[in-house]
């Protein structure tokens, strides 16, 4: 009963997060988005203390049932093994391993060494809820939605209005290798020996284990029952069942119950031990309150509440029109509520849950080394609506504090510059003003041309009430290179 009330609840969370990130209407967050506000290292940058002490103490009473519920990453390591383990036909194929200590510190060591000294982009690489939520936007999302613009062809053709077609584009190279080399290297890892990562690798596992050898519920075995089949060693997933000494690693046990559920001579069960307390002592210790306490858990959580489809464009339907090249900026642009590039850097864990729902497609994942993978702007495909908070609401980590409308409008993220060579008004002579129509600051003034007098007037940037949206540098019809592109700000502030 434990471990199907685990499963459950696991899918719950699973599930959740996932079509949290593959939701493409802009609705989902508003009904889950605490389940990415639970997860440990955005509420540890958060500085969500009420979250983080909960997950501590819910470590502490019950093991790192955290990891086998609520991290998603863990969950689908689950589910790889247990394919693996249905592909060659093994209930039982695992054994006890001995803990790689001094693996699990240094990784730990490094991702703390990381995140204190501003590379958070660099520590995100094997942070759980990031690393999970990349490889669901760069590798799943575009099959998603290709099949839901499948699903929209075919109900067009239908007179049906039951789904619509959305743009597919790949917003990083780099964010699509690092994500099939991380599955690649997770995947392998669970089909060959299940949560191999999770014990050796993950911070998050590391500083619950230690918290988990004192936990107050967990398994125990009692020698009085044990016939020595060791059934429970070969279930483990965990590999910290030593069944020839009775004795089970908590540091790395995440209360699957998979022991619990294999064994039938009933000699492991889930219960309060005493720490310290021989295994003789288990059998009579107290009553097997596994059920509630696991109930318990799972209470306590719930109170908490591939390749770009580029179709080419073309003018009047006979040349193409050349794709937009993006700018090299000197500071990049970060979303409006991060308050400025240091802040944003520190706090993101490049999950890329923004990405995924900027409904205007300006967030991308950064190629810079820095800020690996974390989330900056850019205005090729779209530009950043002063109606449009969505980045500020999503965010479960703080990197992007939640903002109201009004206050959005008014935050300064960057300032337009003006290139004369690529202007087609100062390189040809052209009348154009595209900048100015768009601006909704109206931060642009067209004037005359000193060096061409009576032509076709050339933009000029008011610095103080532009704040860097994009409008100019999305319209502008120059190719490759607008003439006009945003530059970041290092530090925001209201104009």
């Amino acid at each position: 009963m434990l471990r199907k009330i685990r499963i459950l609840f696991a899918a719950l969370f699973f599930v959740g997060i996932t079509a949290m990130f593959l939701d493409f209407s802009g609705v989902l967050h508003l009904w889950l988005g605490w389940m990415a506000r639970v997860q440990f290292v955005p509420a540890v940058l958060s500085l969500n203390v009420a979250v983080v002490l909960l997950l501590l103490l819910m470590t502490y009473l019950f093991g790192r049932v955290y990891c086998s519920v609520i991290c998603p990453l863990g969950i689908m390591q689950d589910i790889i093994s247990n394919f693996s383990a249905r592909r060659k036909g093994k209930k039982f194929r695992f054994s006890f391993v001995k803990e790689h200590r001094m693996v699990r510190y240094v990784m730990l060591l490094l991702f703390v060494v990381a995140i204190v000294a501003g590379f958070t982009g660099v520590a995100a690489l094997i942070e759980p809820y990031g690393t999970f939520g990349r490889m669901v936007n760069s590798l799943l999302s575009p099959l998603y939605l290709w099949v839901n613009n499948l699903l929209a062809n075919l109900a067009e053709r239908a007179d049906s209005y039951a789904f619509y077609s959305v743009d597919v584009w790949m917003r990083s190279g780099i964010a699509v290798a690092l994500s099939v080399a991380t599955f690649v290297i997770i995947a392998v890892l669970a089909w060959r020996g299940g949560r191999t990562w999770c014990n050796s690798v993950c911070p998050v596992g590391t500083v619950l284990g230690f918290v988990s050898r004192y936990s107050l519920f967990r398994p125990f075995i009692d020698t009085s029952k044990c016939n020595g089949c060791r059934v429970c060693e070969r279930s483990c997933k965990a590999s910290c069942i030593d069944a020839s000494a009775h004795k089970v690693d908590y540091s790395r046990c995440v209360a699957c119950m998979n022991c619990i559920d294999k064994c039938r001579q009933g000699a492991i069960g889930y219960k309060y031990v005493r720490f310290g307390a021989a295994p003789s002592d288990a059998a009579g210790c107290c009553k097997d309150d596994g059920r509630r306490s696991f109930l318990a858990v799972t209470g306590m959580l719930a109170a908490t509440s591939l390749w770009a489809q580029k179709d080419k464009k073309v003018d009047g339907g006979l040349a193409v029109i050349e794709n937009k090249r993006v700018p090299k900026r000197s500071v990049p642009v970060v979303p409006a509520g991060s308050l400025g590039v240091a802040n944003f850097a520190q706090h993101c864990t490049s999950c890329q849950l923004c990405v995924s729902k900027c409904p205007n497609e300006v967030l991308h994942p950064s190629q810079r080394l820095s800020h690996l993978m974390q989330p900056e702007m850019s205005f090729e495909r779209g530009y950043c609506r002063p109606s449009c908070n969505i980045c500020s609401q999503v965010c479960p980590t703080g990197a992007i504090k939640p903002i109201d409308k009004a206050m959005k409008s008014a935050i300064k993220v960057g300032t337009a510059v003006w290139i004369a060579d690529n202007c087609i008004a100062s390189r040809d002579g052209v009348s154009c003003g595209n900048c100015l129509r768009h601006c909704p600051n109206g931060a642009i003034t067209m004037i005359e041309n000193r060096d061409n007098p009576g032509g076709a007037k050339i933009p000029m940037v008011d610095a103080e009430r532009c704040v860097g949206c994009g409008a100019c540098e999305y319209v502008c019809p120059a190719r490759p290179f607008s003439a006009i592109f945003v530059e970041g700000v290092e530090e925001h502030h209201i104009v």
